[in-house]
């Protein structure tokens, strides 16, 4: 597994819309189903990644802190589960369960979805106003395994922050880092 960090999509961009399965609920999904009313973050995210399982309790804490005030939260898996099984929509469910996920967790079969979002790594983090518009990209915080930096989602909670406050988001920004996406042969 190669350190890949975030591709840094533009600040301003509109997020693509998307129609895929939860793996939890079995429903399928649209953008506007999930987006929510003040913020979206979307994230790409996969079961065995060794960033993501490190963030994973952030994770939890940032939707339990920030879903009640009008932010839509939604997780979106696009590895090639032919040659990574470990990442598979059942998987992925046993994963959401006993993570403890409560937002949606999307399966991109199709890797469509995550090219569209330019994103590259596991954990990447897409934040969106209200009308859907580009405004934070990248790390969660400092931390990282085994860097010995706590968790506490200091970046991406700033973002948040600042969304909800109707400021601007910071023009800094860190790209995230993680495992890379796990892309089919030839695509």
């Amino acid at each position: 597994m190669a350190f890949t960090e975030s591709n840094m999509l533009p600040l301003g961009s509109n997020a693509p819309d998307f129609e895929l399965p939860d793996t939890v609920s079995g429903k399928v999904l649209r953008l506007k189903d999930v987006a929510g009313e003040k913020a979206t973050l979307i994230m790409f995210l996969c079961n065995h990644c060794p960033y993501v399982i490190h963030v994973n309790p952030e994770i939890i804490r940032i939707v339990r802190d920030y879903s009640t005030q009008g932010v839509g939260f939604i997780g979106i898996s696009s590895n090639d589960v032919e040659h990574y099984p470990q990442d598979g929509p059942e998987k992925m469910k046993m994963t959401a369960l006993e993570v403890g996920y409560a937002f949606p967790y999307l399966y991109d079969a199709t890797q469509e979805v995550a090219k569209a979002y330019d994103a590259a790594c596991t954990p990447d983090f897409y934040l969106y106003d209200g009308n859907l518009s580009l405004v934070y990209r990248g790390r969660l915080d400092g931390s990282k395994p085994k860097n010995e930096i706590p968790l506490s989602g200091a970046d991406l909670r700033a973002a948040l922050d600042a969304v909800l406050a109707g400021q601007p988001v910071r023009e800094v920004q860190y790209p995230s880092g993680g495992c890379n996406i796990k892309w089919k042969r030839g695509a």
